[in-house]
Order: structure tokens, then sequence, then C-alpha cells
């Protein structure tokens, strides 16, 4: 796939509604500079404009395309990068504004170009070119810009076909192709996801916003030898690994993809089934950049990333990374709420107080409890074996009385079996 933007030279623009806007409106750009240098390009200018009401043609108005045309004809620009999503006609009006010589990407389309340099895995790279052929279909406008950014190739021709109707024909069929790719990976995926579930063993998601050290956490706990870079969207395929917890019991860890604010929600679809993951776990940790002075608010945009997913209400155990990098002081131990934990994943500052956290979390609704199982159903036992810690059995005349250890999952599950509570 072809990258749109490395080596690029670009100029960065914001628009702020009104004054209070500014500030956000900078540290964002902030954000988006950081992008763009994943990406492989290099931020020589930003342009931030107050404008009360959008442009509809351009958003930024036509005297402000005309001055960063001036500014990209002077720098040697070949690429501007707006800090919002923009509509097919608006990306056609800024391009034709600036010339035709400026490729004019939305943040979207720079996060995708991200995914497409990251994708490792067959589904990973099967799921971004998806995402990519979906939010260019509808911006094809007949330039032949687009689909060159996606660096593909263009079927032949039906009898009086124009060559825009020919790409959104060739774009259909590829996201049919696609979709259908994709749904049996999917049926692979739930195949090994219930083989998971009848393991019976916990199941834990790394979750959080892009580069807060998700990959190295799980390599500090694993050593998982997974891609672990100073970069936003380094990774985008989910690892799973097995990790042995103090007291011996074993839980499967998953690194998930990394999230940040004003995701579209196209792109969240695209990887829903990289991001099932964490709806399907039984412990999240939430895992935030201490160092970052905005974690309070991407801790607040991966909550509700999750909300979206379904994965509300699950155990969450707040993690905050990087410790060893931040300039505010780590609070003392008896001021940590019992849901947080301090850590450097890169050093192993507090990872045995972060063991001991997720081994509470897993025990904390577990009951011990005597079932009594009828022989016409004994297939059970096996089941209930998988499903958590079975301390005894015994062959009585009327039925198998099965003493067990479950959690509120596997609880719900054999309540009508359960005859007793126990201590």
């Amino acid at each position: 796939m072809e990258e749109t933007v490395k080596n690029k030279r670009a100029v960065l623009v914001g628009v702020a509604r009104s004054s209070r806007e500014m500030g956000a409106c900078e540290r964002s750009l902030d954000e988006l500079s950081r992008l763009l240098d994943t990406a492989g390009g290099e931020e020589v200018a930003r342009v931030l404009q107050q404008k009360p009401v959008f442009d509809p043609a351009t958003v930024i108005g036509s005297g402000k395309v005309a001055e960063i045309a001036e500014l990209c004809k002077n720098e040697g620009i070949t690429l501007a990068v707006f800090d919002m999503e923009l509509s097919p006609s608006q990306i056609r009006n800024l391009e034709d504004g600036m010339g035709g010589d400026v490729l004019v990407l939305d943040r979207s389309m720079l996060i995708l170009d991200i995914f497409a340099l990251h994708a490792k895995s067959g589904e990973g790279k099967l799921q971004v070119e998806l995402a990519q052929l979906r939010y260019t279909a509808p911006r094809l406008t007949g330039h032949g810009r687009e689909l060159s950014r996606l660096g593909g190739t263009i079927g032949t021709r039906g009898p009086g076909e124009s060559k825009l109707e020919e790409d959104r024909r060739h774009i259909r069929h590829r996201i049919d192709a696609l979709s259908a790719a994709l749904k049996e990976m999917e049926k692979n995926r739930a195949t090994m996801r219930a083989a998971r579930e009848r393991s019976g063993i916990p199941k834990i998601a790394i979750v959080g916003y892009t580069n807060a050290g998700k990959s190295t956490l799980l390599n500090t706990l694993t050593d998982a030898g997974v891609l672990s870079e100073d970069k936003l969207f380094a990774t985008l395929d989910p690892t799973t690994r097995k990790l042995t917890l103090p007291e011996g019991e074993e839980v499967l860890l998953t690194d998930t993809v990394g999230l940040i604010r004003g995701l579209p929600h196209h792109l969240v679809e695209a990887f829903h089934s990289t991001l099932e993951e964490a709806a399907l776990a039984d412990v999240l940790l939430v895992l935030a950049d201490y160092s970052d002075a905005e974690r309070e608010e991407e801790i607040a945009v991966t909550l509700e990333t999750l909300r979206s997913l379904g994965a509300e209400g699950k155990p969450i155990l707040f993690v905050y990374n990087k410790c060893d990098a931040a300039t505010d002081p780590v609070p003392e131990e008896p001021f940590v709420p019992e849901d947080t934990v301090y850590i450097s994943a890169r050093t192993g500052e507090g990872i045995d107080r972060l063991l001991s956290a997720i081994l509470r979390l897993i025990h904390e609704g577990k009951k011990r409890v005597l079932l009594a199982l009828p022989y016409s159903e004994s297939g059970l036992l096996n089941a209930i074996y998988a499903a958590g810690t079975v301390e005894n059995v015994s062959y009585e005349n009327e039925n198998i009385a099965v003493t067990a250890v479950l959690d509120q999952k596997a609880l719900g599950k054999y309540r009508n079996y359960i005859v007793k509570e126990m201590r």
C-alpha cells in the first residue's frame, strides 16, 4: 500500500470556534504533529485559525486558503493536514484553491495512513484496507488522487462507463471481498476465543490511549517480544500471552490497539473484532501515561470507547505507566485508591503491586459452593473443572456432590445446581 505522507513537508491546520477553544486546539495540533511524525512526514508550519462559523466550502474560507497556498509555495510544502474530518467537496475545494500541487488530508486519513504502515498480521492488513476503502469511496471526485493514495490498481472499464464509475465499481467489489474474508477470519477468532473460554483461565485486557506503553507492559510481564516503540499506533494487532501470578494462578493477558481522541466511528468499527478482546475480558487494565499532562482526558477517551463496545461494568484497574519519566510526584501508598496502581513498565517499578492488584480483582466475587449434579448431567463436571477450582468430588447415591470455587459468571451459569454457599 502506497505511503502518502512519508518524507512530505507539511502544514498542519486547526480551527477554533472561540478564544476559549484555542488552547485545546493547540494541544490537539501537538498530537496531530506526533501522528504526522509517526507517518514519516515533517511539520514545517502550522496554522491555527479562530473562526466562529466554518465556511461550508473550505472550512477556513477562501482568504485563508490563499494564505496557506502562498505559504506552501514559499516553503516547499506539498501536504496540508487538517485537524478535523473533511467532506469530499471540502477536500476538492481546498486542493483546487491551493493550486493542485498540495495534497489535502484530514485527521482520519492520516490515522489510516499510519494504520497501513503498522498493520502486520493478515487480518490487520485487511481491516486497514477495508477502512481505507470505506472512507475513500464517498470521497471519489474524479481527480484520481484518492485511489493513488491507496496504491490500488483499477480493473477494466465497462462499455460506456466513466473512469469515476469504474473506480467506484472496483471499490465496491473489493469491499465485498474484504468483508467476506474478514468474516471468515472472525469465525476462526471466535473458535479460538471459545477454546480460551472452555479453559476457564481468566482473561485480562490491556486497553488505553495510543503510546501509553501497552506493548511494553505486555513484554515486561510475559516476555512476549511484541514490537514496542515510542510511536503512536506502533501496535495494531492484538497479542495474547499467558501470565503466571504470584500465587501460581495463570491468566491470559491481551494487548489491544491503542485509542485516540476524535477517532471516528468508522475506524472503531473497522477494528471492532480486535477491540472486542476488551469487551470479552474478565478484567480490564486501563493504562495511561503518567508523564502526559492530558492523561485524565485520555482515560476518559478510553472509558468512552469501552462503553461504545459494551464493556462497561467490568472490573477495572487504572494503571498509570511511565512514572519514571513524570515530573508530577507519584502519590504515596496510603493515598492511592484501591483500583489504581502506579508503575514503570520500562524499569519494573510497581510491577509487584500491579500483579497483586490483578490477583485481588480476579478473586473478588468468587465463592465456594456445593453443587449437586444429577448423574444424567455428569458431563457438566468437566465444564465446572474448566470454569473454576474444584476442591472435592463425591459420588453420592442420588447425585454427584461437587465443592468448587467459582466466579460470578460461573455462579450464574450453574446456579440451578448450587445447594449451599460455603465459607
